[in-house]
């Protein structure tokens, strides 16, 4: 199987040459989060790799309210958020959030009206589904919850509501907990490349091994693939099977022990280094 090739592909994180690492972008959910929560060694790592000099920038499916208050409160330098429809940086000394949207509001209001027209259809076809319980704090897309709130659902059931999605020709996006739908050509990615450009001048293309991604999900496919420091946390193998693009390295622990395992290995770099 092709699959199952290339994640046996992935080498041990102690294989990665971190020293030349200045960003750092990371999901959240299952990936900085252990189960649903941020452990207090998960939220130390973070203050940790900013004192290094680390540029930590989380990229996540979460929505708008949730990344207003993580642009604020924590040790990060922006919040790319929705799956790529947006990034918030927050300015401490002016208090001022500076805020960059992929659409214009009229474009975003129109997404809006046809995602909830399949809202009925999705629930209809999947009863056992539901709407996540944090959809009221978004503004580009619908998130159906198969195991966040509601009990597990079967890797069919969470297949037919992609098919939704994709049958009215919005995108879909598998995480650990949500499938994320929306409608235009934004992914965590393109939104990436876009803060960077506007807030360091840096092109991820030309620049691609200053920069690390870690993650857990297929939706973090487009992150695994452009970046060539990409890390899965240990159980990015339970998407063994949907995973066409797999992380390059892969730790040795789960969810937010994976993000502390990760993190100390960039400490021992810049020791090192230093």
């Amino acid at each position: 199987m092709v699959n199952a090739r290339n994640l046996s592909g992935m080498q041990p994180l102690e294989k990665f040459d971190s020293k030349k690492i200045k960003y750092v972008f990371a999901d959240i959910d299952d990936t900085i989060t252990t189960d649903g929560k941020l452990s207090a060694e998960g939220y130390a790592a973070l203050w940790n790799l900013q004192s290094h000099g680390k540029i930590v920038i989380p990229v996540t499916g979460r929505p708008a309210g949730w990344c207003d208050m993580i642009a604020r409160f924590w040790p990060v330098d922006a919040v790319i958020g929705e799956n790529g429809a947006f990034y918030f940086k927050y300015d401490s000394q002016l208090k001022k959030m500076r805020r960059i949207w992929s659409y214009d509001d009229e474009t975003r209001l129109q997404h809006r009206n046809q995602l909830k027209a399949l809202e009925f259809e999705i629930l209809h076809s999947v009863p056992k589904a539901a709407v996540s319980a944090d959809q009221f704090s978004r503004l580009f897309d619908l998130a159906i919850d198969f195991c966040e709130d509601v009990p597990p659902l079967a890797p069919s059931e969470v297949q037919k509501i992609v098919d939704v999605f994709k049958k009215h020709g919005a995108q879909a996006k598998v995480s650990s907990i949500h499938v994320n739908g929306w409608f235009g050509d934004h992914d965590k990615l393109t939104m990436c490349r876009e803060y960077c450009k506007n807030e360091w001048s840096l092109d991820i293309d030309k620049d691609n091994s200053m920069c690390l991604f870690i993650g857990d999900s297929p939706n973090d496919e487009p992150m695994f693939g452009h970046f060539v420091n990409s890390v899965g946390v240990a159980n990015v193998n339970s998407f063994k099977d949907q995973l066409k693009t797999p992380p390059k390295f892969i730790c040795k622990n789960k969810s937010g022990d994976g993000f502390v395992e990760m993190s100390e290995h960039l400490f021992t770099a810049a020791t090192v280094r230093a």
